[in-house]
C-alpha cells in the first residue's frame, strides 16, 4: 500500500504494510525512508497544516496525535495524501558530489553560479491570509463544469473582488473569457478589448482581478498531482502578469468517494515567489511531450532541490496553501454567464428584467455578467461603468439609462 505524504518539500510516496498499521508506526517509517525523525514530526489529514507557524498551532491539528491509533481509523487507503509538517533541517541522501573548480576541475560559467544559488525549496507562508467566494458566483462556476460539462473538459475564468490590508481575498464575481477546453489543457482566446469592457465594469464596482480559476477534469482526477505541468507554467504566467502579490489560483475538481459518490472540492493556492521568478526569469521549458511526467517541470538549467541538482522539479514545490472560505457578496450571479455554449440575447434580459421586477432597478441589474452584456451591446458601451458605479453605491440609476435598458429589452 503505498501513501504520499506531502510537506514543505513538496509530495514524496513511502510503501507500508496496509491500513492496519498505528501513527506511530507509520512515523517509523516516515523516519526510514524519509530521514525525518519522529520526535519531529506533526501528521494530519487536513492540508491547512502546512500552514500552521507556531507550537500553538500544531496543537490544533489533533486528528493524528494518538500513536496507538489505526490508518483504517481514518479512512486512509491506497494514494492517500498525509500532510506532515516537521522541525528543523531534514538531510536528503545522495546528494551530488563535489566536482572542483580551477586547474584540475571544469571552469564554472556564470549561469552554473546561478544555477547554484537557485535552490527550490517550499515557501512556507502565503502572501494571501485567505480567499472567500462569493456563494452564488462559486456555485454558478461549479455547477455550469459539473452539470453542463460534466468535468469532461477544462474550464477556467479570473476572479474579482478586493484584497484587503491584512492580505484577505474576497472574490465577488469570476469573468469567463473566450477560451477552448481540452481534457488535459485550457487554451485562453483572450479578448483585450473584452477584458478592458470587464475591468472598467469592475473598477466601477470598486473590485479588481485578484486570481485565476480552473477546473481539472476527470482524467486528470485519477492521476497523481495537484497541478500538472501545464498547469504551473499558465498559473505562474498569470501570477507573473498580474504583479499583485496576493494574487490566488484556485482549482475545481471531482473527487470520488467510497460510496460511489463525488463531491466537487475548491483548492486555492498562490505560486511560490521562487516558481513566479523562475518564470519571469525564462527557466521553465514551454514545450512539452508525450512522455513527460505531469507530475514534473522541467528547468531549462540544472536548479538545487534537497541537495542535489535537477532539471525537473516536483510541482508541488512551487504551490502555497491557502485558506479557503466563503461569503455572501453584494451581487447576484443569476443572468447568463458569457462566453459560454449558449449565446446570451436580449431574450434573456428581457427574461432578467421580468424576473426581477418586483426590486428596485438598481437591484435588478446588480449583477457583473448582466453589466458586461449591456456594455457590450449597442447603446450603452462606455456608459456601463457609470452604472456599475450605482450598483456599487446603491444609488438610483438614472431614469434616462433604466428606459434605455427597458427598451434594449423590449427589442427582442
Amino acid at each position: 500500500m503505498m501513501l504520499r505524504i506531502r510537506s514543505r518539500d513538496g509530495l514524496e510516496r513511502i510503501q507500508i504494510d496496509g491500513p492496519q498499521l498505528s501513527i506511530y508506526q507509520l512515523k517509523t517509517l516516515i523516519e526510514s525512508q524519509l530521514q525525518i525523525p519522529i520526535q519531529n514530526q506533526t501528521l494530519s489529514t487536513d492540508q491547512n497544516l502546512l500552514l500552521a507557524k507556531t507550537p500553538a498551532d500544531l496543537l490544533r491539528f489533533s486528528d493524528m496525535a494518538d500513536p496507538s491509533t489505526p490508518l483504517s481509523a481514518l479512512k486512509l487507503s491506497h494514494g492517500s495524501i498525509v500532510f506532515l509538517y516537521y522541525h528543523g533541517e531534514r538531510t536528503v541522501p545522495g546528494g551530488p558530489a563535489v566536482i572542483p573548480a580551477g586547474s584540475f576541475g571544469r571552469k564554472m560559467t556564470i549561469d552554473d553560479l546561478i544555477a547554484k544559488q537557485t535552490r527550490i525549496t517550499r515557501q512556507e507562508s502565503p502572501h494571501c491570509d485567505s480567499v472567500s467566494f462569493d456563494r452564488d458566483s462559486a456555485n454558478a462556476f461549479q455547477r455550469y463544469v459539473n452539470e453542463t460539462l460534466a468535468f469532461a473538459i477544462k474550464r477556467g475564468g479570473f476572479m474579482y473582488g478586493t484584497v484587503s490590508e491584512e492580505g484577505k481575498v474576497e472574490v465577488d464575481f469570476i469573468y469567463e473569457p473566450p477560451q477552448q477546453g481540452l481534457e488535459d489543457d485550457l487554451v485562453l482566446l483572450r479578448d483585450p478589448e473584452e477584458e478592458k469592457l470587464v475591468d472598467a465594469i469592475a473598477a466601477g464596482l470598486g473590485r479588481k482581478r485578484v486570481g485565476f480559476i480552473f477546473t481539472q477534469t476527470i482524467t486528470q482526477s485519477k492521476k497523481d498531482y495537484n497541478f500538472s505541468n501545464k498547469e504551473i507554467l499558465q498559473s505562474a504566467e498569470l501570477h507573473a502578469e498580474s504583479e499583485l502579490k496576493e494574487w490566488v489560483t484556485v482549482v475545481v475538481k471531482l473527487e470520488a468517494n467510497e460510496d460511489g459518490t463525488a463531491d466537487v472540492h475548491f483548492e486555492a493556492f498562490q505560486m511560490s515567489d521562487m516558481c513566479v521568478k523562475l518564470f519571469k526569469d525564462g527557466w521553465f521549458v514551454t514545450e512539452f511531450g508525450e512522455d513527460d511526467d505531469p507530475k514534473l517541470s522541467k528547468m531549462n538549467k540544472d536548479v538545487v532541490v534537497g541537495g542535489k541538482d535537477v532539471k525537473e522539479v516536483d510541482n508541488d514545490f512551487f504551490l502555497v496553501v491557502v485558506k479557503i472560505f466563503d461569503h455572501q457578496g453584494p451581487l447576484s450571479s443569476i443572468f447568463p454567464i458569457e462566453n459560454r455554449n449558449d449565446l446570451v440575447t436580449m431574450k434573456a434580459l428581457k427574461s432578467h428584467l421580468d424576473r426581477t421586477k418586483s426590486l428596485p432597478f438598481v437591484k435588478r441589474i446588480s449583477d457583473f455578467h448582466l453589466l458586461l452584456f449591456l456594455a457590450k451591446s449597442h447603446g450603452l458601451g462606455s456608459d456601463v461603468p457609470a452604472l456599475a458605479e450605482c450598483v456599487e453605491t446603491q444609488m438610483a440609476v438614472p431614469e434616462g439609462y433604466q428606459l434605455l435598458i427597458e427598451s434594449m429589452a423590449d427589442t427582442s
